[in-house]
């Protein structure tokens, strides 16, 4: 499953905090970021699930997301219009377009605003995983549920969005947390990251800092975005479940 293969080396970034060794060399984890996202770009090239017309609606979005995060960087609280595209896109294409989705889309953003950073690889990563849990839950309804007898998705659609884009909004939080965390709160009592801790211990500093500095400001992101799915959801779908059917894409059991 090429997205899990690619995931491995995010994870290993994230957890790396939890092992007591502070955060990677910025240059390598940068590197290995891209290498992951290319690797895994070329891997659904090799396979035909991403071909010229799934490339092109890829950049399209991609770009769509980039402009839109310039256009409203500030947001509301942690809430970014970005996450819609990626939260859809990933629901009706599956788990490793949604994961090229939110990757590409990052970047992309980053290049052009110039947020170009050691925090770059983790949000990277983090809002891929949005995109893959979409592309993941959208894989389930339509193996497991009822079935759309129309191109109009149903309330079920929306409703497993909706529960996908809450979960996210907090995962995502906390999980571009931990660079800032680490970089900014190093030493901090209670709450910061602080060197020969064991890992449960380092876990539950953690846990608090985020319930003090950031479940709040997450719950912007995870409402934000579910009512951007109860808005625009229903043609947003309906229209790249179009796309999906006319690009001839197919999503395998395993959603990748």
């Amino acid at each position: 499953m090429s997205i899990a293969a690619v995931s491995i080396a995010g994870i290993v970034l994230f957890i790396w905090p939890f092992l007591g060794l502070g955060l990677p060399p910025e240059v390598p984890a940068l590197a290995i970021t891209l290498g992951a996202v290319a690797s895994l770009g070329l891997m659904e090239a090799g396979t035909r699930r991403l071909d010229s017309g799934r490339l092109a609606l890829l950049a399209a979005l991609a770009a769509i997301d980039a402009a839109l995060r310039l256009a409203l960087v500030n947001g509301v609280g942690g809430f970014s219009p970005i996450f819609f595209l990626v939260l859809c896109a990933g629901y009706e294409f599956g788990a490793s377009y949604g994961f090229l989705v939110g990757a590409f889309s990052l970047l992309v953003s980053g290049l052009v605003t110039g947020g170009i950073g050691p925090w770059l690889p983790y949000e990277t990563f983090a809002v891929g995983w949005v995109g893959a849990s979409a592309g993941l839950a959208g894989s389930l309804v339509r193996r497991f549920g009822p079935g759309r007898q129309t191109w109009l998705p149903d309330r079920l659609d929306l409703a497993v969005l909706i529960v996908v884009a809450m979960v996210t909004g907090f995962a995502y939080g906390a999980l571009t947390d931990i660079w800032g965390w680490v970089a900014f709160y190093r030493g901090v009592e209670n709450i910061g990251w602080i060197p020969g801790l064991s890992a449960a211990d380092t876990l539950a500093q953690f846990g608090r800092y985020y319930v003090v500095t950031s479940f709040a400001w997450d719950a912007f992101r995870a409402v934000g975005d579910s009512v951007a799915i109860v808005v625009l959801g229903t043609p947003v779908l309906m229209a790249l479940g179009r796309l999906r059917a006319r690009l001839g894409y197919e999503i395998v059991a395993n959603g990748t």
